[in-house]
């Protein structure tokens, strides 16, 4: 369906950080746009009955009639697509695409949940807080920083534009990493400079 923009101004969404609202074209992209209030990366996925016009006083598709499939979950709605976990019939507010599939939204958490559905991120390593870990921990047994700190320093860095948390969507974790990591090899430098020079 077309970008309606009186439909949008009722059902807008919002930028996580800014609460500015995000302009439709980002939304089911698959990857990260950038906010045009704060310029924070994000990344919408939304549910196709999101962009659906409903009439007045009416939800979902359309009643169903004689000779009609109905949706499994919404009997007396008619079915629009099946299943590609489970088979069964689903109605346009059942219907959960992903990737060109179809499923239905049990299939669709158990696929997540067990890792069924290729593609389907249900966890996500955080690289700035890994990298912030190796800089300050080895700090207790500080020779181990030698060997920690440009491991800190590498990860921080390969990892700068991994995708990040949506609790926490800053790279801060990154930046402190790469300055206590830093910090820590310049201090290793100066006390191998004044062995040699004494």
């Amino acid at each position: 369906m077309p970008y309606k923009p009186e439909l949008m101004t009722e059902q807008a969404i919002q930028c996580a950080k800014c609460k500015r609202s995000l302009p439709p074209e980002i939304f089911n992209s698959g990857r990260e746009a950038a906010c045009p209030g704060c310029g924070s990366a994000t990344e919408v996925e939304v549910f196709p009955a999101f962009f659906r016009e409903a009439a007045q006083g009416t939800t979902g598709e359309a009643v169903l009639l004689d000779g009609e499939a109905g949706c499994f979950f919404h009997p007396e709605k008619k079915a629009v697509v099946h299943c590609d976990g489970c088979g069964r019939f689903l109605c346009g507010l059942c219907d959960c695409e992903l990737h060109g599939k179809h499923f239905c939204p049990g299939c669709l958490e158990t696929g997540g949940r067990k890792g069924r559905i290729q593609n389907l991120e249900n966890q996500r390593t955080l690289y700035g807080g890994v990298a912030l870990s190796l800089a300050l921990l080895p700090l207790i047994v500080w020779p181990l920083t030698l060997v920690t700190a440009p491991i800190a320093i590498y990860i921080a860095l390969r990892h700068w534009n991994a995708p990040r948390s949506i609790v926490s969507p800053g790279r801060w974790p990154q930046v402190l990493a790469v300055i206590f990591a830093t910090l820590e090899l310049a201090g290793w430098a100066a006390l191998f400079i004044s062995f040699r020079s004494s």
